[in-house]
C-alpha cells in the first residue's frame, strides 16, 4: 500500500532526511525551515531515527558542527534559510574543498535588509559559487525525493562535494501537498550505508583544509571543478536509477523541458513559479503560441550542453531570475547569456532577463503573460513588479 500524507514541504524534507538513517543532526532554526528541526527532533524523541541531535547556538555553529560530523565519518544533515546560511558562508567553502559530501535544505528567503521573511532565491544564489551542488525543486514530492537523491549524488566517489537542496520559503516550506513517503527499505535498497573514506583517523591521520600555499591551493580548486563536471553525469545517472526504483522523474535531473518540442519563444526558471507558468504555458497553447518553459534544477553544476540543446530552435528565452546581482542583472541571466553568446554553431537565440518576486512578491498568471508577451515582440526585459 502506498503511503500518501497530506504534508507541508518542510515535513516531506524532514520524512526524507530521516529515511537517508543521518547519524548527525547540527540544526539552528530560522524561519521559514523551523518545521524541518522540529520534525527531525520528534523522531529522534520518538526513537524514529538514530541520530544525535545536536542543539547549536548559531548557523554558523551548525555548519562547523556538519563539517565535524563528516570529518568524524558520520552522514549528517541541517537546514537553514536567508541569514542563517549567510552566516555559514564562512564554513560552505572549507567543507566544499575538503570533499565533505554534506546535504542541507535550503528554504528560500530574501536576504535582509530591509529585514524580510518571505521567499527569494537571494540566499542561495549568493552562495552558488562556494562548490555546493544546488538542486531547485518545484514541488514537495520533488523535495522529498531531492533529499534522497542528493545523499546519492554527493556521495559519489567521483563527486565527493555538498549539495543544497532548495525549496521555495512557505511557497512549499508551509504549503499541504500530497506527498508519497517511500518505505524505509526501499529506500536503503537505492541508497547504501555511508562508508566514508576520508575521516579522521588515529590510525591513518590526514588533514582537512589546515593550510596551502600558491603551489597547491590552485590545484585544490581545480580538483573542485572537475569534481563539479562529474557531478553533472552523475545527477543524471542517479536520477534515471531513482525514476527505475520509484516511478517518478524530473526531466532529465538538471533540466525538465515543459512544451519545447516546437517552442518558438520560451521562459527559463528555477522552483515553484514553474508550476504556475505550465498553466499559462498550456493557457497560451491553446491560443496558438508556440510557447514553452526550461525548468532548471541544477544551478551548479551548470547544464551546458543541456541548455544549448533546448534553445537552438528557439526564437527569444525569457529568464527569469528571484535574485538581482546588484549593479548588473539576475545571476541565471548572466550565465545563459554568456552561454550562448559562445556558441560557434551560428545560434542566435535572443535572451531577454526578468526580475521578479524579489522579497515575496507573486510571480502570477498576469507576470509571467508579460514576460511571454514581451520575448514576443522582442523588447527588452524588465523588472516584473
Amino acid at each position: 500500500m502506498v503511503d500518501t500524507r497530506v504534508i507541508a514541504g518542510s515535513d516531506a524534507v524532514a520524512q526524507a532526511a530521516r529515511l537517508c538513517r543521518p547519524q548527525v543532526l547540527p540544526m539552528y532554526p530560522i524561519t521559514p525551515s523551523t518545521v524541518i528541526p522540529e520534525k527531525l527532533s520528534e523522531f529522534v524523541a520518538n526513537g524514529e531515527i538514530k541520530a544525535e541531535l545536536i542543539h547549536v547556538e548559531s548557523e554558523h555553529s551548525a555548519a562547523s558542527a556538519l563539517y565535524g560530523a563528516y570529518a568524524a565519518g558520520s552522514r549528517s544533515f541541517t537546514a537553514t534559510a536567508s541569514q542563517g546560511l549567510a552566516l555559514m558562508h564562512e564554513i560552505l567553502p572549507i567543507i566544499a574543498a575538503s570533499r565533505m559530501p554534506a546535504v542541507m535544505a535550503v528554504a528560500n528567503r530574501a536576504l535582509s535588509g530591509p529585514l524580510n521573511i518571505w521567499n527569494d532565491h537571494s540566499d542561495a544564489m549568493s552562495e552558488r559559487d562556494q562548490g555546493w551542488i544546488q538542486l531547485y525543486c518545484e514541488t514537495s514530492q520533488e523535495a522529498f525525493d531531492t533529499i534522497i537523491m542528493a545523499y546519492k549524488i554527493a556521495e559519489k566517489k567521483n563527486v565527493l562535494l555538498p549539495v543544497m537542496v532548495c525549496l521555495d520559503g512557505f511557497i512549499l516550506t508551509h504549503v499541504y501537498e500530497p506527498v508519497i513517503i517511500e518505505p524505509q527499505e526501499k529506500v536503503d535498497a537505492f541508497l547504501p550505508e555511508y562508508k566514508p573514506e576520508i575521516i579522521l583517523d588515529t590510525e591513518h591521520p590526514k588533514t582537512f583544509g589546515a593550510f596551502a600555499q600558491p603551489n597547491t591551493y590552485f590545484e585544490f580548486k581545480e580538483a573542485e571543478q572537475v569534481a563539479m563536471k562529474e557531478a553533472l553525469k552523475e545527477i543524471k545517472n542517479v536520477h534515471t536509477e531513482f525514476a527505475k526504483t520509484f516511478g517518478r522523474k524530473y526531466g532529465d535531473g538538471l533540466l525538465e523541458l515543459i512544451e519545447m518540442k516546437d517552442a518558438k519563444y520560451a521562459l527559463l526558471m528555477a522552483g515553484a513559479t514553474c508550476g504556475t507558468a505550465r498553466m499559462v504555458v498550456e493557457e497560451l497553447r491553446k491560443k496558438g503560441k508556440k510557447v514553452g518553459i526550461i525548468r532548471i534544477k541544477s544551478v551548479r553544476p551548470f547544464p551546458q550542453e543541456e541548455i544549448i540543446a533546448a534553445t537552438k530552435k528557439l526564437k527569444n528565452l525569457g529568464v527569469i531570475d528571484r535574485h538581482v546581482s546588484l549593479g548588473y542583472e539576475g545571476p541565471l541571466c548572466t550565465d545563459v547569456k554568456a552561454l550562448l553568446k559562445e556558441q560557434k554553431n551560428g545560434q542566435k537565440t535572443k535572451v531577454t532577463g526578468f526580475i521578479a518576486g524579489l522579497g515575496g512578491r507573486d510571480i502570477d498568471r498576469e507576470r509571467i503573460r508579460k514576460a511571454f508577451e514581451i520575448i514576443e515582440k522582442g523588447k527588452d526585459g524588465v523588472w516584473l513588479k
